[in-house]
């Protein structure tokens, strides 16, 4: 009797040709054939419970992004602060595709901050921006600008200072650096934003002319990085940066509809590949926060920023001093759900 004698299998990687872009093919399209048929038939709690399980898992932790200590008191609805990183690294620090250190001594320092509060039911939220020049407390430092506290100690420092400031405990971190930004830009099909006035940054030298345009990845950062060449100067490059925001969430709101699976996979590999967020954010949390969220329209999105007194300064740097307690007390208004006015 003749033993059959099968060819030898050889790896396609030892023939020279790496398999990984066409297995990130085919797991993308299993991932849209499975939105695809849950949505024919009916299920979308069923697609959000699936989604949300599955890039839950993608998510990069962050761990110990909380200090040690006392901290305030809990309240209803959820609080999170949203950091975004100057980081110079030319490697990623946020996301899954993270190839550098998120923190390291006097390597980053935020850029944007903001503190955004989720009523009862995700039906309304507020966000206050609290500007990087602010002049604040930093526990263990003396006063300082508020953007230095992640640079001398990380996230749990930033919510630590954050929380002394605001009285507010902050229940969630999540933080993207300039590479994320561009990528997640990019991956919606960039953003529409409308410049009110035309204006030239020369510290970027670059030109932004009046109107409404669908900006990129780079094109947005120096958007809503301008500050020379702006009659408020940091004042006014906030405002661009909740109007990005805003227009952000439509976009992604826009692209997670059911009906464009592509593009959910899309959105949703974004988003992982560039957000880092505390380790107490589960993946029921995620899947509780997307199911809230369903529902909240621009109309109930409030944006507003830290009261402040005037500009100065100190130590030869320009500084903001914030009203702390006209601050405390907005927070405190945010949180019981009786707010003073704030912005659209």
């Amino acid at each position: 009797m003749s033993t059959r004698r099968w060819p030898q299998w050889t790896p396609r990687r030892a023939l020279g040709t790496d398999t990984r872009p066409r297995r990130r093919w085919l797991r993308r399209l299993l991932i849209c054939l499975v939105v695809a048929v849950l949505a024919l038939l009916g299920l979308g709690a069923g697609s959000v419970w699936w989604a949300t399980d599955h890039y839950g898992d993608q998510v990069t932790r962050i761990p110990d992004a909380f200090p040690d200590g006392p901290r305030p008191e809990t309240s209803d609805g959820t609080t999170f602060l949203l950091a975004g990183l100057d980081s110079r690294s030319p490697k990623p620090t946020t996301g899954d595709g993270a190839a550098a250190d998120l923190w390291k001594f006097g390597a980053q320092r935020s850029d944007t901050l903001m503190l955004v509060h989720l009523a009862p039911g995700e039906r309304e939220s507020y966000t206050v921006s609290i500007p990087r020049d602010s002049w604040v407390p930093i526990p263990g430092h003396g006063t300082a600008k508020i953007n230095a506290a992640f640079s001398w100690g990380g996230p749990s420092l930033l919510v630590q200072t954050v929380e002394e400031l605001t009285a507010v405990r902050i229940d969630h971190f999540a933080v993207i650096d300039w590479h994320g930004f561009r990528s997640l830009t990019d991956a919606v099909g960039g953003v529409p934003i409308t410049v009110h006035e035309s204006s030239y940054d020369p510290e970027q030298q670059k030109h932004f002319k009046a109107g409404t345009h669908t900006m990129s990845g780079q094109e947005a950062l120096s958007y809503v990085r301008q500050r020379h060449g702006l009659p408020g100067g940091e004042l006014d490059r906030i405002k661009r940066q909740q109007e990005f925001l805003r227009s952000l969430v439509g976009q992604i709101r826009d692209d997670a509809s059911i009906t464009s699976p592509l593009k959910v996979d899309r959105m949703l590999d974004a988003i992982t590949g560039t957000v880092s967020v505390d380790d107490q954010l589960s993946n029921s949390d995620l899947r509780d926060l997307v199911l809230g969220l369903r529902h909240l329209g621009s109309a109930d999105a409030h944006f507003t920023t830290a009261p402040i007194i005037r500009s100065d300064l100190i130590d030869g740097q320009y500084v903001l001093i914030l009203d702390r307690d006209g601050l405390r007390k907005l927070c405190r208004g945010i949180e019981t759900g009786q707010p003073p006015s704030t912005g659209k």
